[in-house]
């Protein structure tokens, strides 16, 4: 079996800044793939190129077997297979819930109404939402708003979901949430792209995890040893100041 995404030579530059210096990462379907690291170390770019919702200058990314950097690939039918979770929840606020989580399904997949809201009622029923088919957005938490936007996404039945640092815009309380739910997905088997700072989920769920730092891969391995027991002086001082914030270097 092939692997659900491959990422291969990848590199991003911002004028004269290279955010992405040649990544190459595998995930297995079905696997849980946290990628760790301090901020404007290319995480959230990585994650945007494995949708092109940026365009990496070279390199190539394979998502389910089609190659989404190739200029030919119907871009839009490609896409489909991949869910995104924003930090931000992106959330349409002139729609209720329900039609938050039906507009694409009915538009790009070309469901219908029936169709479309029973999916989304299941979906939504999954996140723990059920019965807040006919709220706005802004009469919601942000942990909840968040966990529309995982409805939203599983709503197009994604082969492989990317978060980008899903809780980073929650307050604390609501922040544990939206990690069980994304702890079931992954048990459920989904296979999932995670740019995180939150360790412990990183630590639980993962099956890898990426440490990024100045556009590369420092370290990549299981969790334990990565978080638990890291070779890189790098990801050592990392991780001593998010670990331990009151920590002097």
């Amino acid at each position: 079996m092939s692997p659900a995404v491959t990422i291969t030579g990848l590199h991003k530059s911002y004028g004269d800044l290279e955010v992405l210096k040649g990544i190459d990462c595998e995930v297995e379907a079905g696997e849980v793939v946290c990628i760790i690291g301090p901020s404007g170390s290319g995480k959230s770019t990585l994650l945007r190129c494995v949708n092109l919702l940026e365009q990496p200058d070279q390199g190539s990314v394979v998502v389910e077997g089609v190659e989404l950097t190739d200029p030919d690939v119907d871009l839009n039918a490609a896409r489909r297979g991949v869910g995104m979770v924003f930090q931000q929840f992106n959330l349409f606020p002139h729609l209720t819930v329900l039609e938050n989580l039906t507009i694409a399904q009915r538009k790009v997949l070309g469901r219908g109404k029936a169709e479309a809201e029973g999916v989304a009622k299941a979906n939504l029923k999954r996140v723990g939402l059920a019965g807040r088919e006919g709220s706005y957005p802004a009469k919601l938490s942000g942990g909840q708003q968040q966990r529309v936007a995982i409805a939203r996404a599983l709503s197009m039945e994604p082969g492989v979901m990317l978060f980008d640092e899903p809780t980073s815009a929650l307050d604390p309380e609501l922040v544990g949430d939206v990690l069980s739910v994304m702890r079931q997905l992954a048990q459920e088997g989904m296979t999932m792209l995670v740019v995180t700072h939150e360790m412990q989920f990183a630590r639980e769920v993962a099956d890898k995890v990426l440490f990024m730092d100045g556009g590369s891969v420092v370290e990549e391995g299981p969790p334990g040893q990565v978080i638990g027991n890291p070779q890189h002086e790098r990801t050592k001082s990392f991780l001593a100041r998010v670990l331990n914030p009151n920590h002097q270097d």
